[in-house]
């Protein structure tokens, strides 16, 4: 019996000497042939053109393509995708706070879950929502629109990019810390809502700063607050909603890397030093932040963490709002 037990002992450990080897080669040889990089989002928007920038610079330093492959459906189908594919380093995801942090606090039932399925690689820009109301609403700041609200009950009207769309996850935490109640008016995205904003058709936006910020420089919307902890570069004179009487209020948006599970950690190691790498290099900085992106640049760990930090607040904020995605 002992006999036995060794056999089976040295057999384990030569198999998992065996498949370290083999990773250590993989890793060694890595990349060999070009990559796939998932965005589960619909060509020409947001998290397509900070995939894209990030891409082509890393693709050229690693001496291998980056192909870019769009994958839409709400987010879910190409993010599932990558946690179905092989994790071997040559299928990766443009992961966003949507499908991977908010996604989970909304839907019943997901193909994937993201603690268990991804390996995060880093986190590449981040940016916050802006509160947009329209100048003739007759408030400038943010205490001045929630007495407004506080005197109106249910009457002010905001509009999201749908029923558990990131922005409205977002006003349903900034209603519980301000103690107001608004109606929820969902749109198709955020360029309808800003245009019924403008036309008064509804009150407040928390709008992503490209889709907010020229119409903020012409005077036909008018910002309130970003929500970020700190003050956004983009929009350096807007106060921060925790500045606006609303301590610790910090919610934002996010891009980053993400692999299948149990991708080789030297393979996340050597995806991570040159994604932060490019980050770091000028001409890539400029074409992210005219994006109206923060660079980010975390480590494997960090990047874990915050997501982890992420997906707790959302939970919470769908949970105590009962939102729901059928």
């Amino acid at each position: 019996m002992r006999t036995h037990s060794r056999r089976v002992a040295l057999a384990f450990a030569l198999t998992t000497a065996t498949l370290a080897t083999a990773f250590a080669a993989d890793a060694d040889e890595y990349p060999s042939h070009p990559i796939r990089l998932i965005v589960p989002y619909a060509a020409g928007g947001g998290a397509d053109s900070v995939a894209r920038i990030i891409a082509k610079r890393v693709g050229e330093t690693i001496g291998q393509t980056i192909v870019i492959e769009n994958r839409g459906a709400g987010s879910i189908i190409g993010t599932d995708l990558v946690n179905k594919s092989e994790p071997d380093g040559y299928t990766l995801l443009l992961g966003q706070s949507g499908p991977i942090s908010i996604n989970p606090a909304v839907y019943k039932k997901l193909p994937y879950n993201p603690l268990k399925d991804f390996a995060p690689v880093t986190m590449t820009t981040s940016y916050p929502y802006i509160m947009v109301v329209n100048p003739k609403l007759g408030v400038k700041t943010v205490q001045e629109f929630v007495a407004l609200a506080k005197s109106k009950p249910g009457e002010l009207n905001y509009g999201t990019t749908g029923i558990g769309a990131a922005n409205h996850l977002l006003t349903e935490l900034f209603d519980s810390k301000a103690g107001i109640t608004m109606t929820h008016i969902p749109y198709r995205g955020t360029a309808l809502a800003v245009t019924d904003l403008i036309a008064g058709q509804v009150q407040v936006v928390f709008a992503d700063p490209v889709s907010a910020l020229s119409h903020i420089n012409a005077g036909t919307l008018l910002a309130l607050a970003v929500t970020s902890k700190d003050r956004s570069p983009v929009a350096p004179d807007v106060p921060t909603v925790s500045e606006s009487g609303y301590p610790d209020f910090d919610a934002i948006a996010w891009h980053g890397i993400l692999a299948p599970a149990h991708t080789p950690p030297a393979i996340i190691d050597r995806l991570n030093a040159e994604i932060v790498k490019a980050l770091k290099e000028p001409q890539t900085r400029s074409l992210l932040e005219k994006q109206a992106m923060q660079i980010v640049g975390s480590s494997p760990e960090a990047f874990v963490y915050f997501i982890k930090q992420d997906m707790a607040l959302w939970k919470q904020v769908a949970d105590q709002a009962k939102v729901e995605v059928r």
